[in-house]
């Protein structure tokens, strides 16, 4: 089984996610990236695009459908440290 890593996703007034991932997908500043579980400290802005969460549970369901799951999203920030990571839109 693949490690997780906790993923907060949220808004003023609402959390779109809030628990265990194998890792999430960002439309960074930069260009796209993946977090995993025990990634370096990054701290960094996001673009507007879509944050694909792959939950643990799903992971083994490969090839079915609601493996992932996305948000759309017109910009934020994210920061990871710990093995935990916010992502403020």
């Amino acid at each position: 089984m693949a490690e997780t890593f906790h993923l907060i996703v949220a808004s003023v007034g609402e959390t779109k996610f809030d628990g265990a991932a194998v890792s999430a997908t960002l439309p960074g500043s930069a260009g796209e990236f993946t977090v995993l579980a025990h990634h370096e400290p990054i701290v960094t802005t996001l673009k507007p695009g879509k944050i694909i969460v792959r939950p643990p549970a799903l992971e083994v369901r490969v090839g079915e459908p609601g493996q992932q799951l996305e948000f759309s999203i017109q910009g934020g920030i994210i920061e990871m440290s710990g093995n935990r990571a916010v992502v403020l839109l």
